[in-house]
Formats: C-alpha cells, sequence, structure tokens
C-alpha cells in the first residue's frame, strides 16, 4: 500500500519540474514587478520566481554590469548564461579590495553560495588592480559548473572554497594567491595567466583526510610577467603554496611557461615548519616549466596509476556519483 501511495507523488513531483527563464537587459522595459524581464542581475536573482526541482536560467545581454551579485544560499540551481558571441560581451564587475569592503571575503563581486550553480559566456571581473586582495568571485556552491567563462582581477582572483566546482574551457588571470580557498575543484582545458611574480595558487585544505584539493589538468599556463620586475633573488612564479597545513594541488598534462620557478612549489613563509605537509604534485606536464629536475625535493611526481584518481570524473565523483563532464555537456 505505501508504494502505491508514494509513486503517484514522485511522479507528480517530477512531472511539475520545469526550468523558469528570465532574462536581463539593463535597456529592457523589465522591473522587480515582472515575471520574466528583469534591468540588473540581482534583480533577477532576488525575485525570479521559484521553481520546484527545475533551475533559475537568467540569459543576460551583452552589456557591463557594475553591480555586486550575491547568489544566496536559498537560490539553488541558478545559471548565468551569457548572450554575446563570446565571454568579453558580458562582464559583471567591481572595484572593492580588502581595505574599501573591510576584508577580502567582503570585496568579492560575485559571491555564490547556492548549491549546483552554473555560468556559461559570463566575466567575472575584480577591477581594482594591484592594491591588495580584490576577489571576483567566491564560490561556496556543491556541483557548480562554470564554462566558457573568464576571472579576471589580480591577487585573490578565485575564491574556490566549498563544494566540487568544475572550471572547463575557461581563463582565469591573476597575479598573488589567485585561485584560493578548500573546495574540490577541478581546472579542465583553461588558460591560466600569472601576471606578476606571484603564486598561482593558495589552496587551504586543514586535514590530511579531507577530500579537498585543486586539480590543473589539459590546460596551459601562460606568463605575462614584466621582465623588469625579475631580480637575481626572484626571476620566477610558483605553482603555489600553502595558505594551510596540508594544502593539496596537482598539475597534470599541462603546458607550463619559461617564468615559473625551477622549484615549481613554495612555502607559505621562510618561518614555516620545513618540509611542508602541504601535497602537491605533478605528471606529464609540458612546456619550458615542465622540468622537474630541480623542484622542491617534498613535491611529488605521480605514476599514470596515481594520476587517474585526480581525472575529473573521479576526483569529483563524490558519494552522489556527480559526473561534471556530462553537467557541462548539457550547457550551450
Amino acid at each position: 500500500m505505501r508504494l502505491l501511495v508514494t509513486l503517484p507523488l514522485l511522479l507528480a513531483t517530477t512531472a511539475f519540474a520545469q526550468d523558469v527563464h528570465v532574462r536581463v537587459d539593463p535597456h529592457g522595459p523589465g522591473s522587480v514587478n515582472s515575471t520574466t524581464d528583469y534591468t540588473t542581475i540581482q534583480q533577477a536573482l532576488d525575485h525570479a520566481p521559484d521553481t520546484a526541482n527545475g533551475r533559475v536560467i537568467i540569459s543576460i545581454v551583452p552589456g557591463v554590469y557594475h553591480e555586486r551579485v550575491v547568489v544566496t544560499r536559498n537560490r539553488p540551481h541558478v545559471t548565468l548564461l551569457g548572450l554575446g558571441k563570446d565571454p568579453s560581451e558580458v562582464v559583471i564587475t567591481a572595484s572593492q579590495n580588502h581595505d574599501s569592503a573591510g576584508g577580502t571575503f567582503n570585496s568579492a563581486t560575485v559571491e555564490v553560495d547556492g548549491d549546483e550553480f552554473e555560468a556559461d559566456n559570463v566575466t567575472f571581473e575584480n577591477a581594482a588592480g594591484n592594491t591588495g586582495q580584490a576577489v571576483a568571485i567566491a564560490v561556496r556552491s556543491d556541483r557548480a559548473v562554470f564554462k566558457h567563462c573568464r576571472f579576471l582581477a589580480d591577487q585573490d582572483t578565485l575564491f574556490a572554497d566549498f563544494g566540487r566546482q568544475y572550471y572547463v574551457d575557461s581563463y582565469i588571470r591573476g597575479g598573488v594567491d589567485f585561485i584560493f580557498g578548500n573546495a574540490t575543484a577541478v581546472f579542465d582545458h583553461d588558460t591560466i595567466e600569472e601576471i606578476r611574480l606571484g603564486y598561482l595558487t593558495a589552496q587551504s585544505r586543514t586535514s590530511p583526510v579531507q577530500t579537498t584539493g585543486y586539480v590543473i589538468t589539459n590546460s596551459r599556463v601562460i606568463s605575462s610577467i614584466d621582465p623588469s620586475t625579475k631580480t637575481p633573488q626572484r626571476s620566477g612564479f610558483f605553482l603555489g603554496r600553502p595558505w594551510r597545513l596540508y594544502s593539496r594541488v596537482i598539475f597534470m598534462n599541462t603546458e607550463l611557461p619559461a617564468d615559473l620557478d625551477p622549484q615549481g612549489w613554495s612555502v607559505w613563509n621562510k618561518s614555516d615548519a620545513y618540509p611542508p605537509q602541504a601535497f602537491y604534485a605533478e605528471f606529464h606536464n609540458t612546456g619550458p616549466g615542465a622540468d622537474t629536475s630541480h623542484r622542491a625535493p617534498w613535491s611529488h611526481q605521480l605514476t599514470a596509476a596515481e594520476a587517474k584518481t585526480y581525472e575529473p570524473a573521479n576526483f569529483l565523483r563524490g558519494t552522489d556519483h556527480w559526473n561534471p563532464l556530462a553537467a557541462a555537456a548539457k550547457l550551450p
């Protein structure tokens, strides 16, 4: 009898699961009273109709959106879809930094707390420049997917801090610690640009049993470091330094530039315990920076069998068997 009651309820719930489509156009007719058209991204997030089990898909017309955007915890299943021919045509930008915002974590142009967030063809920018910590986007979303996106800032560009996150076919630019936090994140077929003599990652795993860490795979790291800033003591950037004790970062099948310091990896401060307990590893990288003969002796070179653990589908699977590649393939 219980089965006969439960099954119709399940079917009814599934039948009414549907997506809500809304549009953002700063020059359009939208208002807070609309259910389909809005003039700002935050307005759409605040006022779009709720949907049971579906997604809220926010289509954004080309333009530069000078606003701070917050996707709250009670707004899961949001998709931001840029309608331009490439991500440079839909830009969400602000310019708060640590000092002006009252702290690093308040400086983010975009804050994502709702689970299963998606973005496609959008640029996330913090335009504060070389003024200290200034976050373009803070992501605390499980099963988050970013495809064909750009992330632009200097220090602390991308705060990938919580949940499983997949960044594919995207571009990330920064100078110091510009991919940081404690998410379980994979960066796949991305271009990552280092603009200063800084540190690319600052991952913050706090326990050796945590499943968190960053994997950069099938990607390309490029450098636009000004040669005049180099000194005999410091002539290259580092792939990462441990923001917390058990920091974990892996670079695989990725092209590394000549401006990478031959040691590859750094401690956080010179006074820190040596060797650090961070797990920093590489596998099958290419390019002029891929020579491992002078790497920090406490870093690792993976075998092919070990590297399989860090392939996107394996590293992000979790107990619910999430498939990030399939999720990304559904986006345009």
